[in-house]
């Protein structure tokens, strides 16, 4: 889908930080790709990426931009809201059948914007003909643009801010920089972290054949033995479920880290294996995918699920190896092909 780039224009650092902070955070929470600002101003651009980082997506910020150059040579549609401009009501139609094939830059004024802005635009575009604050021109002008659909993208990794009727809920999804902190804060070894990464790379490669959500499969899987750095035993699940907990890590990454060992382990084994916890069956697709996964390498060496199978029936775990047998079958249905199959 073609993007939509915000450019700021006569930005004065110590005077209009605030308001084009506004404007930045408003262009990311509104659809936009990015944000020019003609002005160099690096707070205000780490500003805006721990905001990015925090709350996820991919939105770029860039500082001390020639904004003529930019904008005479930006390839696609060119709008200036101004209030001297056409009402939007009347040339958003024209604007979306454009943003259909073609990328859009949206010029916003800090001050007063010099006559070439006029010239260079392809639309001058009015939300009102009333004074009020180019932070509201551009939310309404994005709005009209993707006609609310930029409501429906979701951004998987960092805070995601869950609709509740009353009070608040958060749910957090690390990105690989933040996993890797997690990594070192707790101590974690190459060993661990590569067997985690391997696991990963063919974790998320089923997800993408089971369409199940790369980013959850992506960080429960590097996650998923980060209870090892506490505890090699078989309640290193749980051990890595309360690490987590501890960094405020979503509940559904929790559970798939919890739930990962084997093909899960039942409540009656919990029990005579004296774990503190026996909800330790894989339930979602997610879940499993990462637990099968966990399943096929040998540290960090790939091996086929019949010497699965093979080692856990030598241990004389039974009831186990049937458990993984018959869920290499089920998510191979799923996939639309054996699992033994998929490489990353």
């Amino acid at each position: 889908m073609p993007e939509v780039i915000v450019l700021r224009i006569g930005h004065r650092p110590f005077r209009d930080k605030r308001i084009t902070t506004h404007v930045a955070l408003v262009a990311r929470a509104f659809g936009a790709s990015g944000i020019i600002i003609d002005s160099s101003d690096l707070p205000l651009e780490n500003t805006i990426r721990r905001t990015t980082g925090k709350f996820g997506g991919n939105f770029t910020v860039r500082s001390g931009e020639n904004w003529k150059k930019t904008y005479r040579e930006f390839p696609g549609v060119k709008i200036h809201l101004t209030m001297y401009g056409e009402p939007i009501e009347s040339v958003t139609e024209k604007i979306r059948d454009e943003f259909r094939s073609r990328n859009l830059m949206i010029l916003v004024g800090a001050s007063k914007v010099p006559p070439e802005a006029y010239e260079m635009s392809d639309y001058n575009v009015s939300v009102t003909n009333q004074p009020h604050s180019e932070v509201a021109a551009l939310a309404i002008a994005l709005d009209r643009i993707f006609d609310g659909s930029e409501f429906q993208r979701k951004t998987v990794t960092g805070l995601n801010v869950i609709p509740n009727p009353r009070g608040k809920t958060v749910d957090y999804i690390p990105g690989e920089d933040e996993i890797m902190r997690i990594f070192s804060e707790a101590g974690a070894d190459e060993k661990l972290i590569a067997h985690c990464a391997a696991v990963s790379a063919l974790a998320v490669a089923i997800a993408r054949k089971c369409g199940a959500s790369e980013a959850i499969v992506r960080a429960g899987a590097l996650l998923h033995d980060i209870g090892r750095t506490k505890t090699n035993g078989i309640d290193h699940g749980i051990a890595g479920a309360s690490i987590l907990r501890e960094y405020k890590i979503s509940e559904t990454i929790v559970q798939i880290v919890k739930r990962h060992t084997g093909a899960g382990i039942t409540d009656e084994e919990a029990i005579a294996l004296g774990l503190p916890d026996h909800d330790l069956m894989p339930r979602t697709l997610e879940e499993k995918i990462v637990a099968h996964a966990d399943n096929l390498f040998s540290l960090s060496e790939r091996i086929t699920v019949k010497d699965v199978i093979s080692n856990y029936r030598e241990k004389g775990l039974n009831d186990a190896a049937d458990r993984i047998a018959a869920l290499h079958e089920e998510l191979s249905g799923i996939a639309g092909e054996d699992i033994d199959s998929i490489n990353p």
